[in-house]
């Protein structure tokens, strides 16, 4: 019998300015079995994104033009609607600043990789997510 994808049904939005960042994410989320994979390059089309298509998880950069990570979590915690507002949000980013940890909290942020991601760093993040 074929193992089942336990990814299947899995849809993660990748916000992240760079293009060849986000390309790298997007492959190794499709090396993990992760087939549904989004793009957008700053907050503010990641929430509209985000908006449009309801993703299981966001992964996203901290620092981006114009709208970056942090007005972006802002934004999307803010919104009206429970499930979109609460959707888990996985910080990306090389920025292990103090402010940037304590607002990540304040702000509900689901998981933190650092930059550059590896394969087994994502899946574990993703994974522990998923369980919760």
């Amino acid at each position: 019998m074929a193992e089942t994808n336990p990814y299947a049904g899995v849809t993660v939005l990748v916000i992240e300015d760079e293009p060849n960042t986000r390309l790298l994410i997007k492959r190794l989320l499709l090396q993990i079995g992760i087939i549904s994979v989004l793009e957008a390059g700053d907050g503010k089309a990641g929430l509209d994104e985000a908006m449009r298509t309801r993703p299981t998880m966001i992964l996203c950069d901290v620092h981006m033009e114009p709208v970056d990570g942090r007005q972006f979590l802002k934004s999307l915690r803010g919104l009206k609607v429970r499930d979109l507002a609460t959707t888990p949000v996985i910080f990306l980013t090389a920025d292990a600043q103090t402010d940037t940890v304590l607002f990540a909290k304040e702000h509900q942020v689901n998981g933190y990789l650092v930059k550059p991601v590896s394969l087994t760093q994502l899946r574990a993040r993703i994974d522990a997510v998923l369980k919760r």
